[in-house]
């Protein structure tokens, strides 16, 4: 039996995508505008949300739909905090929180760890083939516009481990197309993919204030109209 899953995955959440792609946040970002501080806090609240949804993962290796499609080399949480430091020195613990919106993404990854874990598989999706896809293009726009050097600043973005891309993301969406998962699983699996794609939009519509008081709201206007 094959589920089809990657397949569903990227058709139903293309919308959601699009609409992401869209958010005010990263439409500068794209377009090399980026705040060194937005960007360090973006980088914090993805730390937060990785720590949440790489602990619930692990947590549920006994499951076999989870155990098939999890690949410790995907794991942020070590590179996020590299990251951290970069940018708030060593007491970046004390420095940091997650923001509202990134509360609620982790407080959503925490009940379906509890009540449906094999849910998690469409935020999995949802973060790490978009942190393989336009993450990596976004990695290096941050790299030119705040003179980073190598991966400084950008760790997140840096999967050592991970040497062709393009043959990891075959392999993954291979293994997901390959689960054993009734339609009804599925169309729920994709709808915590949207999900989680809501919780990103909300996470960069919040960082906009900041980036607005950086740039101007004209200039933000400009660049994102």
């Amino acid at each position: 039996m094959s589920s089809n899953l990657a397949i569903k995955l990227r058709s139903g959440t293309q919308q959601a995508h699009t609409s992401a792609e869209n958010v005010g946040f990263m439409k500068c970002f794209l377009k090399g505008v980026v705040d060194r501080d937005c960007f360090a806090k973006f980088l914090s609240n993805l730390y937060y949300v990785y720590s949440e949804l790489e602990a619930a993962l692990k947590s549920h290796l006994e499951h076999p739909m989870i155990s098939a499609v999890y690949f410790p080399e995907l794991n942020r949480q070590s590179s996020l905090e590299k990251d951290m430091v970069f940018y708030y020195r060593d007491n970046w613990r004390e420095q940091v929180t997650p923001s509202p919106a990134a509360q609620k993404y982790i407080d959503r990854i925490r009940e379906i760890s509890i009540s449906e874990p094999v849910l998690l598989l469409g935020h999995a999706y949802t973060r790490y083939m978009g942190d393989l896809s336009g993450g990596q293009m976004l990695q290096k726009v941050a790299q030119s516009t705040l003179k980073l050097s190598g991966y400084e600043g950008t760790s997140f973005y840096n999967f050592e481990q991970i040497p062709d891309k393009k043959a990891f993301k075959d392999k993954y969406r291979q293994a997901l197309n390959e689960l054993p998962v009734d339609d009804i699983t599925a169309e729920r699996i994709v709808a915590e993919a949207n999900n989680a794609f809501g919780f990103n939009l909300q996470m960069a519509q919040e960082l906009e204030g900041s980036l607005i008081k950086a740039l101007g709201q004209v200039m933000f206007n400009s660049l994102t109209h």
